[in-house]
Order: structure tokens, then C-alpha cells, then sequence
């Protein structure tokens, strides 16, 4: 972690010599660790653990990738030997509770690690910021500086269809006092981004319009100037939609953990 945080953020390592344990295992993922613009939401997030007092501790260098792009990418063996190589590290430091910003690898660990004798309570970060809200731990004051913006807030695949998970980022945008509108399609009929199923990876087919583009136009139509995201695939291509459409100037694309770290003024 950058000095920018001026936080210490602990490894599993580091408090297993201890003889600590973290209340929960954040799992940062690649997009949090490599990812430029990701690594921000990392540092939002990190913030807000340490304003509430939450004991927690990352991998570090142990964190592997998940397998999630080499399981839809069709390579079973290679997701098998980058499960198996993580679990065996999470239940060397017994790890109970994980929380991920990424919708991708909560729901790996969650929904797939459990068939290779990984199980584990695996949380997405937007259901953590929900509780700590709910709980009183995050004090939103009014909302700050979102107090009445229009935001839109687009659906993950992983996050919504594929593991239900709606209400949870929504109330935390309504917890900034924020103007939520809905995007046409949305919840159960939300659009996908155009990065999951291992498409991130590679150029999209020929077509009369990428499929990113045609979601950003749907976010554009609320006239929002915030969209919010909870996974780091749907950052990427909802930013490329904004340029695409040379509105980079007027409408910004954020993830829930920046928006309530923001409205702290962390």
C-alpha cells in the first residue's frame, strides 16, 4: 500500500507471528493490486476499515488470483491449481470471513472454491459498507458533497444476477442523500458491461456497437453525472464509454467505496 493512505495495513503474515487474527481477511484481487486506477478503490476502502476501527489483514504477496479468468476463459486445470494453491494458504492462517471489492472473485470464493473444500463467509465490500452504515460505524453527514447529485448506478453480472445481491449498493447511494435514478435496464434486467465471462480480456467481436458503449448511452440517458460501480471490470468499461463518448469532463465514474470515502472526507 502507497504511503498516500498513512495507514498501516497489516498481511496475515504479520499478525500470524503475532499469534493476532484479523476480524477479516480483505482480498484485494489483481485489479486491486495492479489495476492504476483500481488501486484507488483499494485505498478508499482501506481508509474507511481503518476510520471504524475494523481488524483486518490482506495476503500480500500470498494473494494469487482467484482462477475466475481461467475458469471462464475454459481452462478448468489452470483455475484447479490457482484455487487449490489459495485455499490451502486461507485455511493455513484459518481464515473464516473475506470481504472483495470485486464481484468477480466473491463469487469464486463464495460459489466455487466451497466444491474444492474451500468454504468460507465471503462478502462483497458494497454488503460490508451497507452493514458498517447500518451499524452507525460510517457516518455519512448528510451525504457531503453527493447531497442531491444524480447518480446511476449500474448492476454488476457477478454481483447482481449471478449472486442477487441489488439492495446493498443502492442503499449506500441512498445514504449519501444522493438523487438514484435508475438506468432502463437495471437489477434483474441490467445490461452487462461487456467484461465478464473472460471477454475483458479480449477484443470484442464485430458488431454494430460494443456492448460498453451501449450500456454507457443507458447511463447517459438519466442524466446522471455520477455512475457508480462496485467491480473493477465494469470501472473499466464504463470509463472507456465515457470516452468514447468525449464525456469524460462532465460525467465521472466512481466506485461505492471512493463515493463514501469522499463523503468523510478521507
Amino acid at each position: 500500500m502507497t504511503e498516500e493512505t498513512n495507514y498501516q495495513v497489516p498481511t496475515m503474515a504479520d499478525l500470524a507471528a503475532k499469534g493476532e487474527t484479523p476480524e477479516v481477511l480483505f482480498w484485494v484481487g489483481c485489479a486491486g493490486s495492479f489495476d492504476d486506477r483500481y488501486k484507488k478503490v483499494t485505498i478508499a476502502f482501506v481508509k474507511i476499515l481503518n476510520q471504524v476501527g475494523i481488524r483486518f489483514a490482506v495476503l500480500g504477496t500470498e494473494e494469487t488470483c482467484t482462477g475466475d479468468p481461467a475458469r471462464r476463459a475454459g481452462n478448468e486445470f489452470l483455475f484447479q491449481m490457482q484455487a487449490v494453491a489459495n485455499i490451502q494458504v486461507l485455511d493455513g492462517y484459518g481464515v473464516k470471513k473475506i470481504v472483495t471489492a470485486c464481484p468477480h472473485c466473491f463469487n469464486t470464493l463464495k460459489n466455487e472454491y466451497p466444491e474444492l473444500g474451500g468454504n468460507y463467509e465471503v462478502i462483497h465490500h458494497s454488503q460490508f459498507l451497507q452493514q458498517l452504515i447500518n451499524e452507525g460505524k460510517v457516518m455519512l453527514k448528510g451525504g457531503g458533497e453527493f447531497k442531491g447529485r444524480r447518480i446511476t448506478y449500474h448492476d454488476s453480472c457477478y454481483l447482481g444476477r449471478a449472486n442477487k445481491v441489488y439492495e446493498a449498493p443502492r442503499e449506500v447511494l441512498l445514504a449519501l442523500d444522493a438523487d438514484l435514478v435508475e438506468m432502463k435496464r437495471s437489477r434483474t434486467k441490467g445490461l452487462c458491461c461487456g467484461a465478464g465471462g473472460a471477454q475483458y480480456f479480449k477484443e470484442p467481436e464485430p458488431g454494430r456497437k460494443d456492448i460498453n458503449v451501449e450500456r454507457t448511452e443507458e447511463a447517459l440517458a438519466t442524466g446522471a453525472n455520477t455512475i457508480a460501480v462496485a467491480c473493477p471490470f465494469c470501472m473499466t468499461m464504463m470509463t472507456d464509454g465515457i470516452k468514447n463518448k468525449d464525456r469524460e469532463d462532465s460525467v465521472k465514474v466512481y466506485d461505492l467505496a471512493e463515493l463514501v470515502a469522499q463523503a468523510q472526507s478521507l
